[in-house]
């Protein structure tokens, strides 16, 4: 059965170390919220508040292009933080019949974020961050 991987956890926690590390250096696609502020040219990260919901929505269509062709293992790599950015990709999963996980990354590492977020706005999120237990 295919599955769809949910890679979450707060910015730092190494969650596109792990996704490429997972996907097999590209294998299976990585599709981040985060792709849609990083210059393809350059690598530079720019986040724009403002055009946050185009990069939702383009995260989604991304996974949907892959579903649609079928493809074994597809990665998510975004925070998560909140129950409502999991639900299009649970909707995703039960409409084409793949198989769901939600991974939670955490830093153990000691790294740093690379989107200069800080540890005041690092805590916010981190209030917000809910684990659900069945």
């Amino acid at each position: 059965m295919p599955a769809l991987i949910l890679l979450r956890g707060l910015p730092g926690s190494g969650k596109s170390t792990l996704a490429k590390l997972l996907s097999e250096d590209g294998k299976y696609p990585v599709h981040s919220i985060d792709a849609y502020f990083t210059d393809a040219q350059t690598g530079a990260y720019n986040f724009e508040f403002d055009k946050n919901h185009l990069a939702y929505k383009q995260c989604e269509e991304q996974t949907l292009n892959s579903i649609k062709q079928g493809i074994e293992k597809i990665f998510i790599d975004n925070t998560f933080t909140i129950e409502w950015e999991l639900e299009p990709y649970f909707k995703l999963a039960a409409q084409y019949n793949y198989k769901i996980f939600v991974v939670t990354v955490e830093n153990r590492h000691g790294s740093k974020n690379v989107h200069n977020v800080s540890d005041e706005q690092l805590q916010k999120m981190a209030t917000k961050y809910k684990v659900v237990l069945f």
